[in-house]
């Protein structure tokens, strides 16, 4: 027998703590994924989904940061914009070629929300959520070099220019919004 993967593993988590939340059906709630860049939230909001949909029959939606993030200069007002987008049920995605918001993105108030991104966690996003469902929060840790490594390799010559700038960022908001305060568990994958 095959063990889990940390998607499947965190999927148990937080389903459980999901059904637990006394106005929803269980299977619902909003699953933060944060941590700096190059940590891997997008490939774990991937196998959370898989997993999820495995275990509820419900193919749970992801917001991904990248799509509310107003460009290179955005990751604090892409955070500020979290609350509000749960809260509404619904964005304004931030197209990176055309450099301006385009199409209104619905989030289905039925299902498993996973919001996967640098600036997910805040006190405004988990207050949004639990008011809603039940909110569940993830922070993934990895040594700088390693993220560094990975994002470049992901992102290479678009990303590069801006990893000192984004990291200066990521410092600033981290500090003012402190995630890892608020996370329910901290994950350091391999």
């Amino acid at each position: 027998m095959r063990g889990m993967t940390i998607g499947e593993s965190v999927a148990d988590r937080a389903l459980r703590s999901a059904s637990c939340h006394p106005m929803q059906r269980a299977g619902a709630g909003v699953m933060f994924i944060d941590g700096h860049s190059g940590a891997g939230k997008t490939t774990l909001a991937r196998e959370l989904q898989a997993a999820i949909a495995t275990r509820t029959g419900d193919l749970p939606q992801i917001v991904s940061m990248d799509e509310l993030y107003p460009g290179w200069d955005g990751l604090a007002a892409g955070s500020a914009s979290v609350a509000e987008a749960i809260t509404r049920g619904s964005y304004e995605r931030y197209d990176w070629h055309a450099e301006a918001f385009t199409e209104t993105i619905v989030i289905a108030a039925d299902c498993f929300l996973i919001v996967e991104g640098c600036g997910s966690i805040s006190p405004a996003a988990l207050a949004a959520a639990s008011a809603k469902s039940r909110a569940y929060a993830l922070w993934l840790a990895l040594p700088e070099q390693t993220r560094k490594e990975r994002a470049l390799a992901r992102d290479g010559e678009m990303f590069a220019p801006h990893w000192d700038e984004w990291a200066a960022q990521e410092d600033a908001l981290f500090a003012r919004t402190e995630p890892l305060a608020s996370a329910h568990e901290i994950v350091h994958p391999t």
